[in-house]
This record gives C-alpha cells, structure tokens and sequence, in this order.
C-alpha cells in the first residue's frame, strides 16, 4: 500500500501517509480494502448499478471496535466518509468517491427475545436475516417489501410496508439504538437515555452517527393471506377511485399497495399477460384466517380480476416475494413524495404516465401509511408526514445502462406532473440526490430540532453522505 490521495470532508484532496494507512488497518479485525486489494470490486458495488464510485478505502468492519477506530480514523484525517448497511440506498449514499467508507456489511447477529417479543439487529443485518430468525418465534418486525433491503436505512429513514397499518412504521417499533458518535464515542440512545438523539434517529437518517445495534418490538405476525390482484389498464381509473376510499377506510389487518407494472414474462403469471401494461393491488392481510374470507369479500365484489393469486403464505415469503425479480445491479432512478389525497385529476396524471412505463420493471407504487402510523404525532419523531396516507415512489428500473437517460426522463416527468398534487415531502429512502431544499420540505418544522441535534452530535458534518441536515457550526 502506497500513500494515497483522498478526498477530504470538504471535498478537497489530501495525502494520507502509508504509515498512517498501514496503522488503520492494524487496528481493524476486519479487512481495510484498497483499490488494489482482491475484493475491492465486489465490496465497492451496491444495489442500483447506476451508482459507480471509488472508494480509497473501505473498512470491512467485524465489530463495534472497528467502528470506532474508522471513526476516529476518518475524523482524525479529515476524511469524506459514507457508512454502507445493506447498500440499497437508490441515490447511492453508501458509498463515496475518494473516501473512506465503513462497510458494516460482516455485523450481522441477532437474537430474538420471545418472551419480551423483542429483537436485537446488529447494523449490518438485511430484512431477511432479521424475518428468518423472528419468524421462527412466529414473530415480525415492521420493514419494506424487499427482503435484501439493510435494516440500518431502512429504520433511519422511518420504514414503512406491509405492517406498517397494523403496527406502524418501523421506526415507532424501534426501542433503542447503539450508536458510534462522530467523536469516536459510543452510546447507547432510547426514551430515557440520550432522548434527543433516539427522536432524531427516528426519521432523520444516517446524519448523526453509526448505528451499531437496534432493538425493536416484536409482533405475533406468522402466516398472512396475501398476493397480487391484477386489472386490465383499461379498468385503472375505476381501481384507482376505489382503492382510495377502501384503503384508507378497511380494517388496519388489511394492507395492500397499489401499482403500475408490466407483467413478468414468467410463472404465476398466465401467457397471454406477460409484458402486458397492467394495474394492481399487492394485498397483506394479518387477521384471523378463518375470517379472510369475510374480509376480502369487499375486494372479490368491487371487479373481476384479469388475474388473482392470493393465499395463505409465510410472511419471509412475502417479504421475498420481489427479490428475484429486482436483484443488485440494475439501473435504478427513483422519485418519491408523500400523498394525503388521490383527487380525480391525480388520478387521470397517473393513468397517463403509468400507462407509459419505460421499460419491463419500471413501476409506481403507492404504499399505505395510514392506521397505526398515523396515530403518532408529527414531532413525536423526526419523520414528519404523518398525516400522509400513501407513500409514493416512481421507479425507472432496468438492467441496461444504455436505457438510463430513458428510465430517467420518465420518472423525473411523471414525478414533476404528480408533486403539486403531494404533501411536499417524501420519505428519504425514496429520494435521490435531489438538494438542500427538499430535505427540508421532507423534513418540515422539524427541521430546525435536526439541527440542533446535529450540531451537538456532529457539529463538523462528518456524517454528510446522505440526506444531510447541515449543522450551522460546519
């Protein structure tokens, strides 16, 4: 290893000496990967293939231990620094150019409490880890829709999906969290113990420090009767004007999300749908078995499905349900905002830009974040919008990058057509690189207490590489 010519904090380049390199990487259990090092490739690539940046260095940490010293080590040095969970960020905030990043991709223990119905998630966790070892208990935690998804962003942003009516985002399932400060120190953050950083956890994403270990609540979440229903494109207004009195209005054992999509060229799906333009609902009901016949009469009775696959199903499998069909690598470029209405003149925007997907696995999505999740108060936690109702993300996806301008275009246009008619903000997981101002529309009267906390906990802005709530001391 030779000296090396980083990026600093502000983006200016400095030197780092070989002797200090070679010290780091002594410190560490884990591996320090350099550009020359076999397995740098591999461990610089994250989920959305348009994301292609260089690293100087990438702490493969193994421990808490290794956490502080890459800490300290990018402090100390003045270093840029991004912390990589489970890497799905769609901006690509994981990673960096010419930094430093702390990959902590090896922490991965778990232990489930099934008398407390909690569970302990070390940072480096998927959702899939965390389902298997819950699952096992007949227990759940609220997530996403996507089992590779990392725990660590996901929970920071808020989390929402499939019990998020039921039992609320993910966030509000959060009991407390570990945390390596951006001075090197370690705490420990719940509703009793540095309360003021566990509220700015809750929402306010990777601003303020690296979270080690979180500790969520549990919930009694085993088999669900869940699946996709599918319309012709033809019959999307009239499922649209239905979904959005019957969503927000069903029982909160009831979730489903509707979706612009082509159909997959491939089993369950018949034939003579495949790569067809259609609209659909994805349903998750956690009632009682025995009354799910009851509870989706309402749905069998609005209009014949052109295709209907539900059914009683482990809920890992649901939680899986979509890996296979949006594997690491593809060309993503997503846009997102918060929806409290679905007027009729929103509704004929979506059917013209959802009728006109780009390509084969580009889709809208609109997630129910309503029920439980709306019971808890705007500034009870740094996730502001919780009088919203769905969650929207426009998503160009495809795995040629010589289609990125055009999933691009698409997903810029339809979201610009769409946004007048959003809250103004949106959920961070759904935000691409997208400025200053935004964060703080998604961030509302909330903002000003981000600050605050920010400056106390990382008053030089080490933490920068994501959503960024800028301290006014930096």
């Amino acid at each position: 290893m030779v000296n090396l010519h980083v990026a600093t904090i502000t983006g200016e380049e400095t030197v780092l000496e070989q002797a200090a390199v070679e010290a780091f990487k002594a410190s560490l259990r884990g591996e320090l990967l350099c550009s020359t090092d076999a397995g740098y490739e591999g461990a610089r690539k994250v989920y959305n293939g348009m994301i292609d940046r260089h690293p100087r260095l990438i702490a493969r940490c193994t421990d808490v231990a290794d956490v502080i010293n890459a800490v300290n080590f990018a402090r100390e040095n003045n270093l840029l620094l991004a912390v990589r969970g489970g890497g799905h960020n769609g901006a690509g905030l994981g990673i960096c150019d010419h930094g430093l990043v702390i990959d902590l991709s090896l922490l991965k223990g778990i232990r489930v409490d099934p008398v407390a119905r909690t569970v302990r998630v070390e940072g480096g966790c998927t959702w899939g880890d965390v389902d298997h070892a819950t699952h096992a208990f007949s227990l759940a935690v609220p997530s996403g829709a996507i089992s590779t998804t990392g725990v660590a962003g996901l929970t920071l942003g808020g989390g929402h999906g499939y019990l998020t009516r039921k039992y609320g985002l993910t966030i509000d399932n959060l009991l407390e969290a570990d945390v390596v400060l951006a001075d090197g120190h370690f705490v420990t953050a719940n509703s009793e113990e540095n309360e003021d950083l566990f509220w700015a956890l809750r929402g306010g994403g990777g601003n303020f420090g690296v979270v080690t270990c979180f500790l969520f609540r549990a919930h009694p979440v085993s088999t669900v009767y869940a699946g996709p229903t599918l319309w012709h494109l033809d019959q999307a207004a009239e499922v649209m004007r239905w979904y959005r009195e019957f969503s927000i209005n069903v029982q909160e054992d009831m979730y489903g999300f509707f979706a612009f999509l082509k159909v997959p060229p491939g089993p369950p799906f018949p034939e003579h749908l495949h790569t067809k333009t259609m609209c659909g609902i994805v349903w998750c009901y956690t009632g009682a078995l025995e009354k799910v016949e009851e509870a989706f009469q309402p749905i069998r009775n609005f209009a014949t499905p052109a295709f209907e696959h539900i059914g009683p199903m482990p809920y890992p499998a649901l939680q899986s349900m979509f890996d296979s069909l949006y594997p690491a690598g593809l060309q993503w470029y997503w846009k997102g905002d918060f929806v409290k209405q679905l007027s009729d003149e929103a509704i004929a925007l979506h059917l013209k830009y959802g009728s006109q997907l780009p390509s084969l696995l580009s889709t809208m999505h609109l997630y129910p974040i309503d029920g439980a999740a709306n019971r808890v108060g705007n500034q009870d936690t740094a996730f502001s919008f919780r009088e919203a109702k769905w969650s929207m993300v426009i998503a160009g996806i495809d795995p040629d990058p010589a289609n990125r301008d055009r999933i691009t275009s698409w997903a810029k246009e339809y979201w610009s057509a769409l946004h007048p008619h959003s809250c103004g903000g949106a959920y961070v997981n759904f935000m691409m690189e997208e400025g200053q101002e935004r964060v703080q529309a998604t961030y509302r009267d909330n903002y000003e207490r981000l600050v605050v906390i920010k400056n106390k906990y990382d008053p030089t802005n080490l933490f920068r590489v994501n959503q960024n709530i800028k301290p006014v001391t930096a």
